[in-house]
């Protein structure tokens, strides 16, 4: 029996980031992430050592599925070897599946899964996205905090992936309007404003 450590599930709730922001999902949340971002608002920013840590079989996840897409996050999903079998096992479930990942660790994964790649290079060099990520990202969701990071991945934004600047939460009057002036300067990127935490549900 396939099991993976979970941090927590919570079903039957929206996506609030990125291109499907605001579709029916189910959230599957991977426990572990080495990236340490000092503003993860999932409690890892310090590895996350006394956060909850459960393992569960595909079968108890499957399970308890309820919406017709499921994201898989983090935590660092693809830390775990795992993944590409859970994922087939929710793709031939019949359900969507996307991934939300730092690309900071590759494995092949089903080109059925649609992955969100939000760089954290500029944060923790230690971490540099894999070029295979930025091969593979379905959308590229950057994280607003200074203004400069559009420019640091400047290189990698220009290939016809969607492109999302998300203002980061803790800060965010100050971050939002950051993150529309750069629209103004990148006019085919989109905004993508945590839709989730304005109608407060998980």
């Amino acid at each position: 029996m396939k099991t993976i450590p979970i941090h927590e599930t919570f079903q039957q709730t929206i996506q609030g980031e990125g291109y499907w922001a605001g579709t029916p999902v189910d959230f599957i949340r991977l426990a572990g992430c080495p990236v340490q971002c000092p503003w993860c608002d999932t409690g890892y920013a310090d590895g996350g050592a006394d956060l909850p840590r459960q393992l569960q079989s595909f079968e108890q996840l499957l399970d308890e599925l309820h919406s017709p897409r499921v994201v898989i996050t983090g935590g660092e999903p693809f830390i775990h070897p795992q993944l590409p079998d859970l994922v087939d096992a929710i793709l031939v479930s019949g359900r969507g599946v996307a991934i939300e990942t730092s690309g900071a660790v590759w494995r092949e994964i089903s080109s059925a899964a649609w992955v969100t790649l939000s760089p954290k290079e500029h944060l923790r060099p230690r971490y540099p996205v894999q070029p295979e990520m930025w091969a593979r990202a379905n959308e590229i969701k950057v994280v607003i905090s200074t203004g400069a990071e559009l420019t640091f991945y400047a290189s990698h934004l220009q290939t016809g992936v969607p492109v999302f600047v998300q203002p980061e939460w803790h800060d965010r009057d100050r971050t939002l309007p950051l993150a529309l002036d750069l629209l103004t300067q990148f006019p085919s990127y989109r905004l993508s404003l945590q839709l989730h935490k304005y109608v407060g549900v998980p």
